[in-house]
Order: C-alpha cells, then sequence, then structure tokens
C-alpha cells in the first residue's frame, strides 16, 4: 500500500516569490500522484497568500513565520501537522516537481525498504537537462562534494540508486523515521540534506536516489545556497566545521576545537593561492563562530546519539577519496587544454634576442664582472649582510644621523630584495644589475608586447626598443639603480595590470609590481593613479563589478608600504617631499625647467646631452639625434586611425601621462644634497611614456601596415633607427664617459670599515667643508654609507632630524674650548673624518686645513691617519651604545612591520600561480583590446596556423580564475581561409561533449 505522503512548502515573500510559489503550486496539484496533504510556511506576511485562490485549493493550512526563519526551523514549525506514519516531502517555492515526481519518489520508496530518504535529480529551472543536484558525498575531512552538478544530463548518472546524501530540495522522508531525520538548524542552510543522509545511515537506513523523479529548482529559493559568495563561503564553511565537531569523536572534539583558528590561518594562505580572496573574511567568520556554538554542537551530537545504531564505518564506502575529488576537479587537459593563445617565448624567438642582449650588455660593460662593488653617480655599497639590509628596510633607527627614528623609504625594501638575491656579498648584485640591464629590458619589453601582439617579429621590435629606450641607457651610464630599476619594473606592471580585472593572480601580481614601481619612481604616483582611476570607472562603467573590486587591490600594498612615511610628511608639513626621488640624492646634470631642458624632455631625453650625442658629435650635429627617434613617435601617432584606435589612444593617453610627469619633475626641488636643492630626476617619467609610444607604435605595425613586406621594412627602419641612437650610450663605459667607478666596497676609511665589519653599530662624524664656505655633517653607522640607509627623511627635510650634531661639528673645528671627546662619546660616535668635496675651491681647502689643525688640537682624539676618503680620528674612550627604542617606538615598530609583512604576503599569495589560472589565462587571448575584424595568429605546435578572426572576450568576461572560457562558434566562423570540404569536421564530432579530438582525413593527418 501506497505511503501517505504530507508536503511541506516553505516560501518567502520576495520579487519573483509570488510567480514562482503559484508555479510550484500547480506542479503540485499536477501531480500523478497527489500528496494527502500541503502545508504551507510563509516566512514574512502571508497577508497576500491568504486571498490567493490557488493557495486556498492546494494547501490545508498556512503557518506564518519569521522573516528570518531558516528552512530547517521552518519545516520543524511545520511538523505537528503532519499526521502519524505520513512520510514528509520537503520542497521550498521555488521546487516545481515534474507531474510523475512524487509518484516515482513514493514507488522507490516501496520498493527499497532500507531506504530512510529518497531524493529525486535536482534540475535547473530555466533548462531541464542541466543537472544541479543527484547526490551528495563527502571527503575524509568532511567537505562536501555534489557527485553531478552542472553537468548535462544524457542519463549517465541514471543508474546511480546510492548517496551519502543529497541536495534537501525535493527529498521524501519515510514517515517511520521522520521525527529523528529532522534537518538540522545549525548549519545554516547548507550542507543539511548530506546531514540527513549521514545521520539516516547511521541509523541503519539508506539514501536511495530517484534519478527519474525530476524536480527543478531555481537558485535564490528558501532552500537555496544564499546567491553572495561571501556568504556562500560563510554557510559552507560554517556547515563543515558544525559537522566536523558534532561527527568527531568526544575526546577528539576539545582538538577539533582547538584547531579551528590555525586552520582559519591555513585555509586563507589556500585561498589566496586558489585566488579566492573573498572567502578570507568568511572562514574567520566561520571559525569564530563554531567555536562559539557549544549548545548547538550538543543538540546536534545528541540527535546523532539518540539515532545511531551503526557504526561510523558504514559511511566509509560512500565518501569520496582525494584522489577521485582530483580526477573529479581535474579537465584532464592540464593547463594547456582551450587555449586560444601561446606565449611562444622559444619559437618566437624571444629566447634568443634576449641572450643577444646579454651579449650586448657584456660587451658593454665588460670590466664590470672583475668588479667587487660599482660606485659613481647615486651608486653606494650595500649592507654586508641581509639581515641589515632588511633592518634598513622597516620601520625603526635609521642609518644616518643620531636618533633619528621613523619609517624608511620603500625603496629600501627593493634594495634589501635585491641585495638578498647575493647573500654572500649583497654589493655585488648591483655589478650583476648592470650586466644584466639590458637581456632583463628586453625580456621586460617582450612581455609586454605579447599585451599588444601575437606576431614575433613586433614582439622581439618592443623588446629591442625598450632596451634601446634613451632614458633607460642615460640611466645606466649616469649610475642611477633606482631609475634602472624602475625602467626594468615597468613593463611588467604593464604586462600584468592591463588584465588584473581578468584574475586575482594578475591583480595580486600588478600590486606588488605597483608599490615596486613607485618605490623606485614615487613621482610617477600621479600619473599612474590617473591611469588606475580612468580604467577603475571603466571598468565599473561596464557593470564589471568583480573586476573592478580586483582593481580596488592594485594600490592597497602601495598605500600600506608608503603609509608610514607619507603620515611621517604630512605631519612635518611636507607632503611635496613624498615625490622625491630615493637613493643617494646628488646633483647630477640632467634636463632643466628652461627651454632647452623642457626640449629635450619633449624629444624623449632626459639630459640635454641626448644620450651623449651632443659629446661625441662635433659642433651641434649632435642635436640631430632626435630625428632618429622620428620614426617610432610617428608609427605611436597613426596608432590613433589604425584599426584598433582604442587600444592606440589608450596607449597615447599613457604617453602623454609619461611626457606631463617629467615637465612637472623639472620644475619641482624637494630634495637637498649638502644644502643644494636637486630636483626630480624626469627619466623616470619619460620611460612612462616610452612605454605608451612604444605600445602605440606596435598597435600601428601590427594592425594598419596590412602588408608584411611594409610592416617589415618599417620595423627595421625604426629599430635601426633606435640603435643608431644608443651607440654613444652602449659605448660610454669604454670611453670614458661614464661616471661608473670599481667599487668602492665602503664610502669610510679601510680602518673604520674593518672595525665595522659585519654591520656593527659604529658611528662614523664625516665633515665635509663646502666651497661657499659652509659645513656639510653627516653621521654614518656602520661600515659605509649605503645605498639601503639612504632616506628621504634625511634628504628631504627643512629642519634638523633626530639629534642636531651641526653645533658639536660647529664646535669641533672651532677654537671654543670644550670636552668634545665626552660630547662625541655621548652621540655614540667613534670617529671623526674631515673629507674632501669633488671640484674643491680655495674656500673650502682652507675651511679644511683649519678644521684639521683645530682637530689635531683636541685631546681624547687620535690621528688615525690621512686616507684617501679624508683625514680620520678616533675615540680614545668607548663611544655609547645606540639608544634603543622607547617603548612606544617598538610598539609602532611591530604594528607597522606586521601590517606590511601581511599585506605583502597576502599580495604574493594571490600572485603565485595555480594549475587553473594558468588554464583560465591561457584559455583567453593575451592580446588587450583586439578590435573584432582583427586576425590573431594561433598556434599549432611550433608553427602558426592561417590567421582566423578571433573575437576578444570584452573586459572582464572572465570573472573567475577558475572559468575557462572557449572559442564560441560565431567567434570562430568568420576563417580567413576557406577550408577545404574534405577536411571539415562532421557535425556531431564537433558538439561532442567528450574533449577527445574528432577523427581527421587522412590527408590532413599527412
Amino acid at each position: 500500500m501506497p505511503a501517505r505522503v504530507h508536503a511541506i512548502i516553505v516560501a518567502r515573500p520576495g520579487p519573483s516569490a509570488r510567480a514562482q510559489l503559484l508555479r510550484t503550486l500547480d506542479a503540485v496539484r499536477s501531480q500523478t500522484l497527489a500528496p494527502d496533504a500541503v502545508t504551507l510556511v510563509l516566512c514574512g506576511d502571508a497577508a497576500t497568500a491568504r486571498e490567493s485562490e490557488a493557495v486556498a485549493n492546494t494547501v490545508e493550512g498556512i503557518i506564518e513565520a519569521r522573516p528570518s526563519t531558516s528552512f530547517a526551523e521552518a519545516i520543524d514549525l511545520a511538523r505537528p501537522r503532519v499526521p502519524e506514519g505520513s512520510a514528509i516531502w520537503l520542497l521550498a517555492q521555488d521546487t516545481a516537481p515534474h507531474p510523475r515526481a512524487l509518484e516515482r519518489l513514493v514507488g522507490t520508496l516501496e520498493r527499497s525498504p532500507s531506504a530512510a530518504i529518497v531524493a529525486p535529480k535536482v534540475v535547473a529551472t530555466d533548462n531541464d537537462r542541466e543537472i544541479v543536484s543527484l547526490g551528495v558525498s563527502m571527503t575524509a575531512l568532511g567537505r562536501s562534494v555534489e557527485l553531478a552538478a552542472g553537468e548535462l544530463d544524457q542519463g549517465q548518472h541514471d543508474r546511480m540508486d546510492d548517496a551519502l546524501g543529497a541536495d534537501i530540495r525535493g527529498l521524501l522522508i519515510r514517515g517511520e523515521v521522520r521525527d529523528a531525520l529532522r534537518p538540522d538548524p545549525a548549519l545554516a542552510g547548507a550542507d543539511e540534506g548530506l546531514d540527513l543522509g549521514v545521520r539516516a545511515r547511521l541509523g541503519g537506513g539508506r539514501v536511495v536516489l530517484a534519478p527519474s523523479a525530476r524536480v527543478s529548482a531555481a537558485p535564490d529559493g528558501p532552500a537555496a545556497l544564499p546567491s553572495g559568495r561571501s556568504r556562500r563561503a560563510y554557510v559552507t564553511r560554517l556547515a563543515q566545521l558544525h559537522r566536523r565537531l558534532a561527527y568527531a569523536p568526544l575526546p577528539a572534539v576539545p582538538l577539533h576545537w582547538l584547531s579551528l583558528l590555525p586552520l582559519a590561518l591555513w585555509r586563507s594562505i589556500t585561498h589566496l593561492i586558489g585566488k579566492r580572496p573573498e572567502a578570507v573574511l568568511p572562514e574567520w567568520g566561520a571559525a569564530l563562530a563554531a567555536m562559539l556554538r557549544f549548545g548547538a554542537v550538543a543538540r546536534s551530537r545528541a540527535r546523532i546519539r539518540a539515532f545511531r545504531t551503526s557504526s561510523w564505518a558504514s559511511i566509509a564506502p560512500l565518501r569520496v577519496t582525494s584522489a577521485q575529488l582530483r580526477r573529479r576537479l581535474d579537465d584532464g587537459h592540464g593547463s594547456e587544454h582551450g587555449a586560444v593563445s601561446e606565449l611562444r617565448f622559444f619559437s618566437g624567438g624571444g629566447a634568443w634576442v634576449v641572450l643577444a642582449a646579454l651579449v650586448v650588455g657584456i660587451a658593454s660593460f665588460t670590466t664590470l664582472l672583475a668588479w667587487p662593488a660599482i660606485g659613481g653617480g647615486g651608486l653606494l655599497p650595500l649592507r654586508q649582510t641581509v639581515a641589515a639590509l632588511w633592518g634598513d628596510a622597516a620601520w625603526g633607527t635609521r642609518g644616518l644621523g643620531v636618533d633619528v627614528v621613523g619609517p624608511a623609504d620603500p625603496f629600501a625594501a627593493v634594495v634589501a630584495v635585491l641585495g638578498s638575491l647575493w647573500p654572500a656579498g649583497p654589493s655585488f648584485t648591483l655589478v650583476l644589475l648592470w650586466i644584466l640591464a639590458l637581456p632583463l629590458a628586453v625580456l621586460g619589453g617582450w612581455f609586454a608586447a605579447t599585451r599588444v601582439t601575437d606576431r614575433a617579429g613586433l614582439r622581439i621590435f618592443a623588446g629591442i626598443a625598450w632596451a634601446l629606450a634613451p632614458t633607460f641607457l642615460t640611466a645606466l651610464v649616469d649610475g642611477r639603480p633606482a631609475a634602472v630599476l624602475a625602467h626594468l619594473l615597468l613593463p611588467w606592471l604593464f604586462h600584468s595590470a592591463v588584465v588584473a580585472h581578468r584574475s586575482w593572480g594578475a591583480a595580486g601580481s600588478a600590486s606588488l609590481l605597483l608599490a615596486a614601481v613607485l618605490a623606485c619612481a614615487p613621482s610617477l604616483a600621479p600619473a599612474l593613479a590617473l591611469l588606475w582611476l580612468v580604467t577603475l570607472g571603466i571598468v565599473i562603467g561596464t557593470a564589471q563589478f568583480r573586476g573592478a573590486g580586483r582593481l580596488l587591490w592594485l594600490p592597497l600594498p602601495t598605500a600600506v608600504l608608503f603609509g608610514p612615511l607619507i603620515s611621517w610628511q604630512l605631519l612635518h608639513g611636507t607632503p611635496l617631499a613624498l615625490l622625491a626621488d630615493p637613493g643617494l640624492t646628488w646633483a647630477a646634470p640632467q634636463a632643466g625647467a628652461d627651454a632647452v631642458g623642457r626640449l629635450a624632455i619633449a624629444l624623449g631625453f632626459p639630459t640635454t646631452d641626448l644620450a651623449g650625442w651632443a659629446t661625441v658629435a662635433p659642433g651641434g650635429l649632435g642635436t640631430w639625434a632626435a630625428l632618429l627617434c622620428a620614426p617610432l613617435a610617428l608609427l605611436a601617432l597613426a596608432s590613433a586611425v589604425s584599426p584598433r584606435w582604442r587600444a592606440g589612444i589608450t596607449l597615447l593617453v599613457v604617453a602623454v601621462a609619461g611626457v606631463a610627469t617629467a615637465f612637472l619633475a623639472v620644475g619641482v626641488s624637494v630634495s637637498f644634497a649638502q644644502g643644494t636643492p636637486v630636483p626630480i630626476w624626469p627619466g623616470t617619467g619619460l620611460s612612462l611614456a616610452w612605454i605608451g609610444v612604444l605600445g602605440a607604435a606596435t598597435v600601428t605595425l601590427d594592425t594598419a601596415l596590412p602588408l608584411p613586406r611594409l610592416r617589415t621594412v618599417a620595423t627595421t627602419v625604426t629599430a635601426a633607427a633606435l640603435l643608431v641612437c644608443a651607440l654613444p650610450a652602449l659605448t660610454a663605459f669604454h670611453t670614458d664617459r661614464s661616471v661608473l667607478t670599481n667599487g668602492p666596497e665602503s664610502t669610510l676609511p679601510a680602518y673604520v670599515a674593518a672595525q665595522a665589519a659585519g654591520d656593527r653599530a659604529i658611528s662614523t662624524l664625516i665633515l665635509t667643508p663646502q666651497n661657499d664656505g659652509g659645513l656639510a655633517v653627516e653621521v654614518v653607522r656602520g661600515a659605509s654609507e649605503t645605498l639601503g640607509a639612504q632616506t628621504t627623511m634625511l634628504s628631504t627635510a627643512v629642519e634638523p632630524q633626530g639629534t642636531d650634531t651641526g653645533t658639536l661639528a660647529v664646535d669641533l673645528i672651532s677654537a671654543r674650548d670644550f670636552d668634545a671627546p665626552a660630547e662625541l662619546a655621548a652621540e655614540g660616535i667613534s670617529y671623526v673624518l674631515i673629507a674632501q668635496v669633488a671640484g674643491e675651491g680655495d674656500r673650502a681647502r682652507a675651511l679644511r686645513t683649519a678644521s684639521i689643525a683645530a682637530i689635531d688640537q683636541r685631546p681624547g682624539l687620535v690621528h688615525a691617519g690621512t686616507t684617501e676618503r679624508g683625514v680620520l680620528w678616533r675615540l680614545e674612550g668607548e663611544a655609547a651604545a645606540p639608544a634603543s627604542l622607547t617603548a612606544a617606538q617598538e610598539g609602532t615598530a611591530r604594528l607597522v612591520i606586521t601590517l606590511q609583512l601581511l599585506v605583502v604576503l597576502a599580495a604574493l599569495l594571490l600572485s603565485i600561480p595555480t594549475r587553473a589560472s594558468r588554464r583560465a589565462a591561457r584559455a583567453q587571448s593575451r592580446i588587450v583590446g583586439r578590435a573584432p575584424e582583427e586576425p590573431m595568429v594561433l598556434p599549432r605546435h611550433a608553427e602558426d596556423l592561417p590567421a582566423a578572426v578571433v573575437e576578444d572576450p570584452p573586459v572582464g568576461a572572465v570573472e573567475d580564475p577558475q572559468d575557462e572560457p572557449a572559442l564560441t562558434d560565431e567567434a570562430l566562423a568568420p576563417i580567413a581561409e576557406p577550408v577545404p570540404e574534405a577536411e571539415v569536421e562532421p557535425a556531431d564530432a564537433a558538439e561532442s561533449d567528450d574533449d577527445t579530438p574528432a577523427p581527421q582525413p587522412e590527408e590532413e593527418r599527412r
């Protein structure tokens, strides 16, 4: 005899709720086997439902509940109305059973005496061929796993009849066990059907699947998971943790409870690596909530204990193993599956041009390989130990001055990363940087070009042109490490930032690169901020809100790294000092704010000698060097009328922003070198402009020149002109026109360097008489003045920072009678050095001679010798140890360092590529801004396929790194070359659901 069935329908008010409820009620009335009674639970106002004729003709009673009532609580409210012995059919307002669903569910229940629950096949409302759920299992750690969700229904799972659990929507629960198998409200709406199945199995029953019984369900009903990603992640994780505490043996429950927070930390790291940052906060929220729900865990364990008759071993065969889970998540094709645009670094010649650039780099700076360190210009040694390098990069005591405490320049962190690559001798990394600068620039330019073109020749051209940029070569010749690093990092920032809206991996990489670029060139901040705001506005304007969220992450690491310095400069009333160039401040030749200087900047040169041409060419012939950049400029301007004009105009905007930055930079002086104002270096702005000009020119060459021969000629002429323009700079080192020198390994005398070996905290007072009659005073801690110890706190200061040693220095070289050794020792100063300024004049020489004579007469100061660095004196007594940080300063240092490390770590984890992120990146075009009618070269092994017209996916189309967009039939329709009829694939092979390649004709295989 068929069991009596009592249907319970849970509904919530909402815009589409009434229509969904009426559809469900109509489906229930249309059943071939009608339920004996229907109870409606309305979580909200029930007045409208009571007035509905359809509701009155279908339900036997209406229960009104609070709007916050969960699906499980609503089912409990309706249980008193269910007659004894009746089976319960669980439905929701959006759960519409097909006409024979209940008949087949009841039939399966009658044919399976051991079945406690019968589950239908849940399909999508708008597409009944899409399986929403058909059986649920879990892993050994309690993670729920859908067995057939998201698949196309072809009957492939219709033979399944046993599962550990199922989706709660549409479940039919046997009347004899309905009181024991109640949905658990503590699960917060997730995994309720799985929990019922586990409890049924422990009670000696089974969950039997009835695939022939179909129930349509929408994704936004009372029994569905929340639609928001963060909310869904929270309830899913909370349900998993609650089940873990409820299922675990009693002695293991405290251990599980103690592991919740460490697991949250570990899973937060895995979420970031898996490009799911939106799941981090829900992870911690779920862990904290699970830790506090003692009563809910106790009630759940009591329900299990009251009904349990079998051991936990009975559910083991139905769990999903790790190997099965990997096979289920893996598509079987690795990261190559669905590739649209291959990189072709080796087959496209990128590796060979980088190797050739390495040869040119070694030839241009041959003798550098024999140098232990490199000096000259803005180059200084690095610390001798990696620990000291990172100490200079942290908030705390600075390496210059006395008791100067405050934030480090972010550039110090870049220097620390660079020095850590060669721990045995960090200063040697600068030598390697200069040797590898050209190949690294070619490599960066080549990769940046992959976002503009897929033509191998144009990518090579872009890499070479980026390495031959006048501003880059000038920085190499003049010894500007920050400018060199900024130029090397900019193409990688471009490569990542233009696709940051597509995936979290690109956003994480771009955020770190943005922080590094601005650390090396703070003057680029206004231009890059403007470009970021424009991009963010475009993405928001096109309703790509997830892409906008990724873009919002981009400036966060930069803000955290610069935050302490920003606060310090604002508190001291010097906000413009934030734009100061980091590293050693020195008055080097550069284009000025006069007409000649601005003309040089407009032509793309940061100095008036035009990358060396004004020096090597006789007369005024060197000024014609500017014409060598004209072909590139003309090609860039032509991009505005090319087929891909949007990309061309965007890149021209980048170029204009860079030129504007350079023009503004030369008019701003916020740093001082021994009292002399030093303008901001315009070369970094020109580097930004160069990437815009070069990208726009590449767009023109790629799309506006249809004839291959014309494209080849234009590319060759432009590259040859740039090479000729670069010749004076590439030969400057061998013709003694470069400031680069061998070392020094220390800027202090060898005696002091030996005493301070290992970066011991020994301080040296350096007095340098100036040609204007002044005296420059500096205190250096350690074995040398180093690049990482430089700080804009001091170079931009308008008043003394820390302990003012100016008065002590003046008294020291004067005739004033005082206890000089005692005062020096109190400040922790062990040595005094009288240095000589370059190009010393009569006034400086006279002051230096008088100073030496005065200090020689001071008792307690021992003359240590005359060195090439100057005249040195040693303090007879012991100097005081450096003052330690106060408790408040230590707290500030810990807070700043912890916050910075957390944000940088998060960005690093986001940027780590995963299998899914690589697959998603390969599944879409690398080119950004491709026109629909533009051809794209698709690779076949090492060869290129005939050009096919492929539409670039819209910006932000790939909303998740795990998504695998593929070429659509519409995108592949306009093939450039007709395919012979014998080679056309059969339609059924092209549309098959498996990924097995269709058989090819014998002619094509040959």
